[in-house]
């Protein structure tokens, strides 16, 4: 991975936190990703990405649904980090800032991995705050803000 791309999916690990539909995930599955962690804290959006998996006869080797708050998920040691780690929080609730440190303390972004947030327009991110992180994308698109880091060497 270079400059911010994934040059090609296969052997790609996603980790989408906050999953809601689980539409990062799935679509990273639909092009050729190996495995995709969904992270939902929301019972009835769990059961309906679950569903969905097994609607779309996705095996389980290839997706895991976990119901957890995303912090919770996040506060331990990976036994795997990911090549992509998606972050969509609620907005008005600071949360990506919550999970950030988690993200990168405990080996969730694997070297040269791709983090990518979806949060508000207005939420206060210090982009460059984060060590060992490069700020590679920050994107307004009206009431949506895109940022974009690779993890440094």
């Amino acid at each position: 991975m270079l400059q911010g791309e994934i040059k090609g999916w296969s052997g790609v690990r996603v980790l989408d936190l906050f999953a809601g539909s689980g539409a990062v995930g799935l679509e990273a599955l639909s092009r050729g990703a190996c495995r995709a962690v969904f992270v939902e804290n929301e019972a009835g959006a769990a059961k309906i990405l679950q569903e969905n998996l097994q609607r779309l006869e996705i095996p389980m080797n290839r997706a895991q649904v976990v119901k957890k708050d995303a912090r919770a998920f996040l506060d331990r040691k990976a036994k795997q980090g990911f090549e992509l780690v998606f972050v969509d929080p609620p907005y008005g609730k600071n949360l990506l800032n919550q999970v950030l440190p988690g993200i990168i303390d405990y080996g969730w972004l694997v070297q040269q991995g791709i983090l990518c947030a979806e949060v508000e327009a207005g939420l206060e991110v210090s982009p460059d705050s984060y060590t060992g992180l490069h700020l590679i994308k920050d994107k307004l698109y009206g009431q949506t803000r895109i940022l974009m880091w690779q993890k440094a060497e």
